[in-house]
């Protein structure tokens, strides 16, 4: 059977590649830049790092930064006008998923204006032609938006995120510039590390997994477990490039194979009660490990043998389990995030609905044990 594996074509790593920009534009021959950013990163003077160098190689840019930290179908329709307004050749976006992922959804809707209702993009898409040309300089360790396939954009009027599945998204250009990442609040650093985190450990353990995917996502989470400690709590530079390499590398696994129900529960979070992705990806891990574990405890022993438990091997499945939740839990306390469900504005009486939204979530069926109804009132349940 045929296995596909879809990357983009050229990433810079390491402090200050972001100044690879200006001759990446020229040398492409674009003219003018629609900058996608959001406010914040414009009021602590990171995106004046990544203009100035548009700025001083005279490539003329627009701004856009209306962006919000669960992107709607409005950020996407906004930012289409804009870009045609200021005819644009290329977008480049500055910031963390969310931002990327608005990125995504311009570039989409460019070539393919048939699209412009933005919700018909809800899913796996067979848009005709490839977006509109993006470079993606992420501001935040977790997402991996710059490398892969996925935009996730926010429908408020069904109050659903939409996962939008599109090989024509991916950018033609990631500069992983870590230097861009130090000035992260603590809760941002650590919620992003753990989404990282999530992304790396569910696409090992997904149904669709392959030894390339394997490959990537273990390093990730050996890489995460390693240093994301360090770079929350210490700002240590060393140890907040190893986070950014991890989530990029993660990345490049699980937009191949995919996830599971740790990000069909999420999703619903951040579309009801605008939950921050990281942090319901990271209050959720535990609980659904320990559901998933009874399918993969074997996945689970080979992952603890590459984090420093090498006992695992002699350990019974259930002590397998026990121990992989146990520290998944320790590192989040670790970094600070110490929430429960019920801490995002969650009350019993929604736990249906979220589990209804959660059974149509485009994640589902990757997970590695398949998912009821019932089970998903379960976990909420568990997880409040």
């Amino acid at each position: 059977m045929a296995e596909r594996f879809v990357l983009n074509e050229t990433s810079y790593f390491g402090r200050g590649c972001r100044n690879e920009l200006a001759n990446e534009i020229k040398s492409r021959g674009f003219k003018k830049v629609l900058f996608v950013t959001d406010k914040t990163l414009i009021d602590c003077g990171v995106a004046k790092k990544v203009t100035s160098v548009l700025t001083k190689a005279k490539i003329p840019f627009k701004i856009y930064s209306d962006v919000k930290p669960n992107p709607t179908v409005k950020n996407v329709k906004d930012g289409v006008k804009i870009c045609k307004l200021c005819k644009a050749d290329v977008i480049v976006a500055l910031g963390g998923g969310s931002v990327i992922d608005t990125a995504k959804g311009i570039s989409i809707i460019m070539t393919n204006p048939k699209r412009a209702d933005v919700v018909s993009l809800n899913g796996l898409s067979n848009t005709q032609n490839k977006g509109m040309p993006l470079i993606a300089l992420p501001t935040t360790h977790g997402t991996a938006a710059e490398v892969t396939i996925n935009y996730v954009i926010t429908d408020e009027a069904r109050q659903v995120k939409m996962v939008c599945v599109d090989p024509h998204d991916i950018p033609v250009l990631a500069l992983v510039d870590s230097e861009l990442m130090e000035t992260l609040p603590k809760g941002t650093a650590a919620a992003t590390g753990l989404d990282a985190l999530t992304h790396a450990v569910e696409g090992y353990i997904t149904k669709g997994h392959n030894l390339m995917a394997d490959m990537f996502h273990m390093r990730a989470i050996e890489l995460i477990f390693q240093n994301l400690t360090r770079a929350v709590n210490e700002k240590d530079p060393e140890a907040i490039e190893k986070v950014a390499l991890a989530q990029y590398i993660a990345g490049m696994g699980f937009s191949n194979v995919g996830l599971g129900i740790v990000h069909s529960m999420a999703h619903q979070l951040g579309a009801v009660y605008d939950t921050p992705h990281g942090i319901a990806n990271a209050i959720l891990l535990p609980t659904v490990m320990r559901f998933n574990g009874v399918v993969c405890a074997d996945r689970f022993r080979e992952i603890l043998c590459h984090i420093g438990r090498p006992d695992a091997l002699h350990l019974n499945d259930q002590d397998v389990i026990n121990t992989f939740v146990w520290m998944i839990e320790e590192l989040s306390k670790s970094v600070g995030v110490t929430q429960r469900v019920r801490d995002t504005g969650c009350k019993e009486e929604d736990i249906e609905m979220l589990a209804q939204k959660a059974m149509e979530d485009p994640c589902k069926p990757g997970n590695p044990r398949d998912v009821e109804l019932e089970d998903f009132i379960r976990l909420y349940h568990e997880a409040m």
